[in-house]
């Protein structure tokens, strides 16, 4: 990847804090990001995935600051929230890509911790995201909340019990936060990726063939376009 025209891109001078940004999904919206101009806040839990985009992101001159975390510690969000107060006063672009996908059970056999872990990163830790972010946010010219649901979420598939429930969970999330920030300069929305070669949905989706299938960066102008300043949307989920 390379800047955008000389560092004129679509996201020059904005703070974006990124999810789950070690690999797939999250990694290439990281990258992608930068390349347009933005200083990225990278969180994963895995290190090793953390240095490898810095390192990417370093090659075509861009900027992040790299946060090991694991969202589930919720106390660990409100404290990167405190430290990006300091350091930036405001908080221009949230992803919120972190997932999990727990297992392929019905319901009667899931473990209530698995079910708890999924539900815990899913859905509850993006409410913390936005209650800790939510001021940083608002304190920017034009806050952009983006995050990354599936149409599991909607289809209500059997098997996939923690995994829908929890991007059905999020979808209502966002769009109640979508309403209560409609009278502000906030906006915040869904992408529904579609189907995109990530860890993630080998899991889901084990007897597909990977190597068919579009890459990570394949999506990204949707999250440009909507964590840019000019995106009027609000409440949306944009299929791709």
């Amino acid at each position: 990847m390379t800047p955008a025209d000389g560092g004129g891109g679509r996201l020059v001078g904005r703070i974006a804090l990124v999810t789950g940004a070690s690999r797939g999904i999250g990694a290439a919206v990281a990258e992608r990001f930068a390349a347009e101009g933005a200083h990225v806040v990278a969180t994963a839990r895995t290190v090793g995935g953390l240095e490898e985009l810095d390192d990417r992101i370093r090659a075509f001159g861009g900027s992040a600051t790299l946060v090991p975390l694991d969202l589930r510690d919720f106390i660990k969000i409100d404290e990167l929230a405190a430290v990006l107060y300091q350091r930036y006063g405001h908080l221009d672009v949230l992803v919120g890509n972190a997932a999990l996908f727990g297992t392929f059970s019905p319901l009667g056999h899931i473990d209530p911790k698995l079910w708890g872990e999924v539900i815990d990163l899913n859905l509850t830790a993006n409410w913390r995201l936005i209650r800790a972010m939510d001021p940083l946010l608002r304190a920017a010219t034009a806050g952009r909340a983006i995050f990354v649901t599936s149409r599991l979420g909607s289809d209500a598939p059997p098997y996939y019990g923690p995994y829908a429930v929890s991007k059905a969970g999020l979808e209502t999330l966002v769009r109640i936060y979508a309403g209560e920030i409609a009278l502000t300069q906030v906006r915040a929305n869904l992408i529904e990726p579609g189907i995109v070669r990530t860890r993630l949905r080998a899991r889901i989706f084990p007897g597909e063939d990977a190597t068919a299938l579009p890459g990570p960066a394949s999506v990204t102008d949707a999250f440009v376009d909507l964590a840019c300043a000019e995106c009027p949307l609000n409440g949306d989920i944009i299929a791709l």
